[in-house]
């Protein structure tokens, strides 16, 4: 994963990452980061991991945060990983 992208576990009709993205979007813009949407419905794997906790912020260094999250828990991800 590279460091400028975020990843965003997500899974259909889920209105929880809908909001997980609004909260996303303008701080991914500030740092010119692009979010990559994955569908955990794609694997077992995933679907085993976060089948419960989606939607989940992952960054490259391994760090995640699963919803609720605010905007500032998620800035704060992003500065310890700088």
């Amino acid at each position: 994963m590279s460091s400028h992208l975020v990843t965003l576990y997500t899974g259909p009709h889920c209105h929880l990452c809908e909001q997980a993205k609004a909260v996303l979007y303008p701080l991914l813009s500030e740092r010119q980061l692009q979010l990559v949407e994955v569908n955990i419905q794609e694997s077992d794997d995933l679907k085993e991991r976060y089948g419960i906790r989606i939607p989940v912020v992952a960054l490259a260094n391994g760090q995640e945060k699963g919803w609720p999250f605010t905007a500032s828990q998620i800035r704060r991800m992003l500065d310890s990983e700088d």
